[in-house]
């Protein structure tokens, strides 16, 4: 990025409106006080670090954790303008944190490109802390002002000179404002990585200070990292920029070919950023950025690539000869198979689609990298012959299997349409023909599914029972999944079909609940189960309808009472209500009998009652799969709605998800060892 010589001073601060908004409406500006929203603070401040190395003003930004709930940012770039501003008639750092709207984002020359909540970010997080402090480097001095709840505690002071440049803005979130205030120390490292990978030369360093007992103060150190505090840190430099990235979702993956594809351009305001891979794999990776904001659902810039990329493969297919006309065109399915793409624009004026910049909708970035990458790609072809080769390949190959899976595909749907659309003879269904208030267990084996038919309200409860383990659909194409008969019952039993002819409004069922024993293999069958719906009914967990049953592990009986424990806590709990010793509670496995003590003790509902002279026995019974209860029992605990524990299936981040998938349903093996042995403390193994 070019970077921009000319002066930065008040007169490049625009101002548009006043703060209270904010405070009155927060999920206006932030989307959610949850989490979700908390975290938000953190990427406006960071935003602004980052902007800074955009324009090539910065080269490191520093996120420190700290305690009582404090953030502290520190970028070393130009510094917030302190100079007075000529419309507010205050300094142009108070005009930036107390007035919404106001920054070097709107008019001026300050930023020629930058991502942000449309430039308000600072006055946002100002008007949702607590308290704030920005302490700005620049002009031989240090000034530094402070704020509760947006506004001013004192006029911005000068305390000392300084030869540094940059800001150092902390702040403490509103327990007012947000009801929970709990940092994730992941979800912030997963969030600035990506953003180290989409600023080339930009390091970032994190650091978790929140448990550290010394005294931290501003004044001591620009940068903490600096003090080399024995607290967890970790710095992200990524001189490869997008290749970096692709090469890191790649990690696990075997490559179609070595070079990397990547182009870094300009045109008419307009900077352009693509890298690409192929790998041997039949899922596909396209993430997609504007001015470094994740576009969940693409936009633009992604529908200019998929085109170009689409015209240059048929092109050079045809052109050397290796797509022949028995195969027909290369379609954008069958170029994005096994494909792993970054496409990045930056542009000064961007407009997205709704509040979450989810889409892009700047018209201008479609051209812009049609034409780009278009060009760019064509060349990177002709002069790789072996890479071009094996990427061709790789394509006709997901060509060749997409008419054979199509033809699988069609036999399965014409089949169930002969027969009058007829459902599974294995799936019990439900009475209502109302999509909303039906529900479908997926259940393992046949003793479970003969429990929970009998168990279940017969009017909105359907009953799938599958034998055995399901295929692992990862790396199995769309022809060999439907050769599955447990997965052919799947599809035809939701109603809404597969691939390219899915929709997600025939779904016979708005719950689909994953219902398995609570054993190793019990577990291996939800992972399957859950692999099937991620890679091929995708939507259906976005739109929150797969879910997973909680059946309990324990029965608890005493005298005529009858409890349930769905985790080892929970027994105890119930066991130590019940008079039985606490050491003795916790060695109690399977089942087995245990007198209670005598005396007054609680009943299962925590009602204190008094023992009988005869002490009763407490039975305790281990369930070890759903077939081993009996219907009423499977029903109280699993089935009704009323008394049931279910756990709604959702995606947090997609990459993530992508690449654990890979990982534990893949082919790489050092790498899935290497996932367990890390996460082995986590496990709850039943053995």
């Amino acid at each position: 990025m070019p970077k921009n010589e000319h002066h930065y001073n008040a007169e490049d601060i625009a101002v548009l409106e006043g703060l209270e908004p904010v405070r009155k409406r927060p999920g206006m500006y932030i989307g959610t006080t949850g989490i979700e929203g908390l975290h938000h603070l953190v990427w406006e401040i960071f935003d602004n670090g980052r902007d800074e190395a955009m324009g090539g003003f910065a080269d490191h930004v520093e996120v420190a954790l700290l305690p009582d709930n404090r953030i502290r940012v520190t970028d070393n770039g130009r510094g917030i303008p302190v100079d007075k501003h000529k419309k507010t008639k205050v300094s142009a750092l108070e005009t930036v944190m107390t007035t919404l709207h106001a920054g070097g984002k709107f008019g001026g020359e300050g930023y020629k490109i930058s991502g942000g909540l449309h430039g308000v970010g600072a006055s946002v997080v100002n008007a949702l802390s607590k308290w704030a402090r920005v302490e700005v480097h620049r002009d031989g001095g240090n000034y530094v002002q402070e704020y509760a709840k947006g506004k001013r505690k004192a006029a911005v002071k000068k305390t000392s000179a300084s030869k540094l440049h940059g800001t150092i803005v902390t702040f403490e979130p509103d327990p007012d404002i947000f009801p929970i205030i709990e940092f994730e120390w992941k979800r912030i490292t997963d969030h600035l990585r990506q953003q180290a990978y989409l600023v080339k030369g930009l390091r970032v360093t994190i650091i978790d200070a929140r448990e550290y007992k010394g005294i931290i103060s501003d004044e001591k150190v620009f940068y903490l990292s600096e003090l080399n505090l024995e607290v967890p840190s970790i710095t992200f430099y990524f001189e490869g920029g997008l290749k970096s990235l692709v090469r890191f979702y790649n990690e696990h993956l075997k490559p179609v070919h070595k070079t990397i594809f990547y182009i870094e351009k300009e045109k008419d305001g307009v900077w352009v950023e693509v890298a690409l891979q192929y790998v041997d794999d039949i899922s596909s990776r396209e993430v997609a950025f504007a001015n470094n904001i994740y576009n969940a659902e693409g936009g633009m810039h992604v529908t200019g690539f998929r085109t170009a990329l689409t015209r240059i493969l048929n092109d050079y297919g045809k052109k050397n000869n290796l797509i022949k006309d028995v195969d027909g065109t290369l379609t954008g399915d069958d170029v994005r198979e096994g494909m792993t793409a970054v496409i990045s624009v930056k542009l000064r004026e961007i407009q997205f689609e709704g509040q979450t910049k989810a889409k892009l909708g700047s018209v201008e970035a479609r051209g812009a990298v049609e034409s780009m990458f278009g060009e760019a790609f064509a060349s990177f072809l002709e002069e790789n012959p072996d890479e071009a080769r094996s990427i061709l390949g790789k394509v006709l190959l997901a060509l060749r299997a997409r008419k054979a899976a199509k033809a699988a595909k069609d036999s399965v749907l014409r089949k169930g349409a002969l027969e009058g659309l007829t459902l599974p003879g294995k799936l019990a269904d439900c009475q209502t023909k109302s999509a909303e208030e039906s529900e479908l267990f997926i259940v393992e084996g046949e003793s479970a599914g003969g429990s929970s038919k009998q168990g279940r309200d017969r009017r909105t409860q359907a009953i799938l029972p599958l034998k055995g383990k399901i295929l692992n659909v990862e790396r199995a194409r769309l022809d060999k999944m439907l050769a599955s008969v447990e997965i052919k019952a799947l599809v035809i039993a939701l109603g809404t079909a597969i691939a390219d002819t899915f929709e997600i409004a025939k779904l016979r069922y708005h719950k689909v609940i994953i219902a398995t024993d609570a054993d190793v293999d019990g577990a291996h069958i939800r992972t399957l189960l859950l692999t099937l719906f991620y890679r091929h009914f995708r939507p259906l967990v976005e739109a929150g309808h797969i879910f997973v049953a909680q059946p309990p592990l324990y029965k608890i009986q005493y005298g005529k009472e009858i409890g349930y424990a769905y985790t080892e806590d929970e027994k105890s709990g119930i066991l130590k209500k019940l008079g039985v010793p606490e050491d003795e509670a916790r060695e109690i496995g399977e089942e087995e009998e245990v007198e209670a003590v005598e005396g007054t003790v609680e009943d299962m509902a925590g009602e204190e009652v008094a023992q009988t002279a005869k002490k009763k026995k407490v039975h305790i019974q281990r369930y070890k799969g759903l077939g081993e209860m009996n219907p009423d029992e499977l029903w109280e605990t699993t089935m009704n709605p009323e008394t049931r524990i279910l756990k709604r299936v959702t995606v947090e981040d997609a990459q993530e998800a992508d690449r654990t998938f890979d990982i534990l349903m893949g082919t790489d093996v050092p790498s899935r060892k290497s996932f367990i042995q890390t996460n082995a403390k986590m496990a709850n193994l039943d053995i």
